[in-house]
């Protein structure tokens, strides 16, 4: 649970709180005393606090973060229970400081906290509204990265995030930057809370065109642990392009869904394909075979992208999730055999009468699975 710490008004004992610095954090317990040291080193002991937003890691980093604020009362401690990403816990973190200004940065020490000092005198200056701290800016580096997949990756995506944040930002993917408190908590009502680049959802929301300036970052390599991000990330950055374009339309979770949905129908094309049209077995049998198929499919990349927030780790937790979508799902799979056998049996082409049992079922699939099965219904 959240554990209800010094509020932080009085930070540094005489200083006015001018910053705070978010922390979303994921096993990062080793890290948090030296970053502390390095972000006092960099903007001297008063005037800031930093708020460790803790998504209940497993070795203990919420409980290092409560024996740091014990003997600092900078340090404040969020500990969430069943909630998980960056991006919400950014944004929780806007909503849980007093600091006219506020900083989203990685605990892992590769963005340097020499840039904060920087970062708010230019926003107190008013010469920007947001201040980035670029891995691509003239003058920054990515040796210490040492990752060129990710960098290639990283390259493409400021292309899409350029065009639609309407913003010309070298780096508009970066997850270090800094903003006054008051326009942060003003769009978060706004925000998707989605995945982890959560300055593109900021950029993207905000009514009119933000004022930029960048900092060359050198970006280093993570002090200790292993990153939090997987291949998985690819794919909540097209969750965050889809809600800020078509997100209104459609619930981007639905979206999500709909998405593996439709891969698993390849999967389930092809295994009807193979059992009915190649093996010659019934209709019915193909159907039901090709929908199991589909289903566990379905299960095992929804769980690795859809809900990656909720992913079930662990062989025992892995089969009770799938046998649990699998009957939240049976009443759908029933009525998608169902509908589709009868369809064919009418004389409607095989394709599209499996095309429209897959339909019938979908949003039930939906609606139960995220219920019953990660329970973010």
């Amino acid at each position: 649970m959240a554990k209800r710490c010094w509020s932080g008004s009085n930070a540094g004992r005489g200083a006015v709180l001018q910053l705070a610095i978010i922390l979303p954090t994921l096993n990062e317990s080793g890290n948090l005393a030296p970053l502390i040291t390095r972000i006092e080193g960099a903007l001297g002991s008063q005037g800031w606090e930093v708020l460790i937003v803790d998504d209940d890691s497993e070795d203990g980093t919420a409980d290092e973060a409560r024996a740091l604020a014990l003997n600092d009362p900078r340090v404040r401690v969020i500990q969430r229970i069943g909630r998980r990403g960056l991006a919400s816990a950014a944004i929780e973190g806007f909503c849980a400081t007093a600091a006219p200004y506020v900083a989203v940065m990685d605990a892992d020490h590769q963005h340097d906290p020499a840039l904060l000092k920087g970062m708010l005198e230019s926003l107190q200056k008013g010469d920007a509204d947001i201040c980035v701290a670029s891995r691509f800016a003239p003058g920054a580096s990515t040796k210490g990265w040492d990752e060129p997949e990710r960098e290639r990756i990283s390259g493409f995506a400021n292309r899409v995030a350029r065009w639609i944040t309407r913003t010309e930002l070298s780096d508009p993917m970066s997850g270090y930057f800094m903003l006054e408190s008051r326009r942060a908590r003003e769009l978060a009502p706004r925000l998707s809370g989605i995945g982890f680049k959560i300055l593109l959802d900021i950029l993207a929301t905000s009514a009119t065109a933000m004022r930029v300036k960048e900092f060359p970052l050198n970006f280093a390599a993570r002090r200790e642990g292993t990153s939090k991000l997987d291949r998985a990330v690819a794919f909540d950055f097209l969750a965050g392009v889809y809600d800020k374009t078509l997100g209104q339309v459609i619930p981007t979770r639905f979206a999500l869904f709909g998405t593996v949905g439709a891969l698993g129908v390849l999967v389930h094309m092809a295994v009807l394909a193979l059992l009915y049209r190649i093996a010659d077995e019934g209709f019915a049998l193909s159907q039901a075979i090709a929908v199991l198929t589909a289903m566990s499919f379905n299960f095992w990349l929804n769980n690795w992208l859809t809900y990656r927030d909720r992913r079930l780790k662990g062989a025992s937790a892995f089969v009770r999730g799938w046998v649990g979508f699998c009957l939240a799902c049976s009443v759908g799979a029933l009525a998608n055999v169902a509908v589709a056998t009868l369809l064919e049996g009418a004389g409607v082409l095989w394709v599209g009468a499996a095309l429209a049992g897959i339909l019938v079922g979908s949003v039930w699939n939906y609606a139960l699975s995220s219920r019953f099965v990660w329970g973010r219904f």
